[in-house]
């Protein structure tokens, strides 16, 4: 069983900067690939970015691609959203959730949820 805290959001203009951060309990983090989805009013779940078990290997969705960073740290139980040059169509709902075996863009694939942090971007 795995718990996840997101933290980190907030309010910011555009162009500004964030970093969400998701703690995690449970001794078996570091075997977990992490991602980052977000959901803004009205619309479907989407795919941030992700990241694989040892850091190694990282995806993003093209519309966050050169803007956003995807890092971990396996001692300290955390996945971080780095967030950059932010755009008001970034603003939604973060949530971080953990997958048991590979690392995917797809929700269905993940065994953990977090309960979400807001991040809201004004023009």
């Amino acid at each position: 069983q795995v718990q996840l805290v997101e933290s980190g959001g907030g309010l910011v203009q555009a162009g500004g900067s964030l970093r969400l951060s998701c703690a995690a309990s449970g001794r078996t983090f570091s075997s977990y690939a992490m991602g980052w989805f977000r959901q803004a009013p009205g619309k479907e779940r989407e795919f941030v970015a992700a990241i694989s078990w040892s850091g190694g290997s990282t995806y993003y969705a093209d519309s966050v691609k050169g803007r956003f960073t995807i890092s971990r740290d396996n001692a300290k139980n955390t996945v971080y959203l780095q967030m950059n040059s932010l755009k008001p169509e970034d603003t939604a709902v973060y949530y971080c959730a953990a997958d048991r075996t590979v690392v995917s863009s797809l929700g269905g694939e993940y065994d953990y949820w977090g309960q979400g942090t807001q991040v809201t971007v004004s023009s």
